[in-house]
């Protein structure tokens, strides 16, 4: 089998694409930081959470922050890339929302006071990004749209 597709994708799932990981960085931007109300709020197994936040701070998405010293305690912030996440987070939510829950569990308002329905928006001139609007261009060599170039 040749090698798949390089894809930034592909390399963010493999750092945050499993189940924990994801509700871990759900917890922390929602100011859950410490590591018993974490494993409380997930469900995780201790061990696996220990895991899985060991390699997110490794990975530089969060910090491990001490806040008492006897006995050592730690909290977990999320750093810059961390917080960079949340708009995945809004949007896996907002599409269970729409797709899993007759009505969503967990409902965020914006500062403005109304409910917050995130969208994916053009930072050059503030369009939707709709399928029909965007226009894949591959840049990873040996690769078009539909697959592996023919030599």
């Amino acid at each position: 089998m040749k090698d798949p597709r390089p894809c930034s994708i592909a390399g963010t799932l493999a750092l945050v694409g499993e189940k924990y990981s994801l509700l871990v960085l759900r917890e922390v931007t929602l100011g859950v930081r410490r590591f018993d109300q974490i494993a409380r709020n997930t469900g995780a197994p201790r061990d696996i959470l220990t895991a899985r936040l060991r390699r997110l701070v490794e990975a530089g998405v969060l910090e491990k922050v001490p806040y008492s010293e006897r006995p050592p305690r730690f909290e977990y912030v999320p750093t810059k890339a961390g917080l960079e996440l949340q708009p995945v987070l809004l949007t896996l939510m907002a599409w269970g929302d729409r797709h899993l829950s007759e009505r969503p569990p967990t409902v965020l308002e914006h500062t403005c006071g109304e409910k917050l329905t995130p969208v994916v928006v053009c930072a050059s001139c503030g369009g939707e990004a709709a399928p029909e609007t965007l226009t894949p261009h591959v840049h990873a060599p040996g690769w078009t749209v539909t697959g592996p170039a023919k030599a």
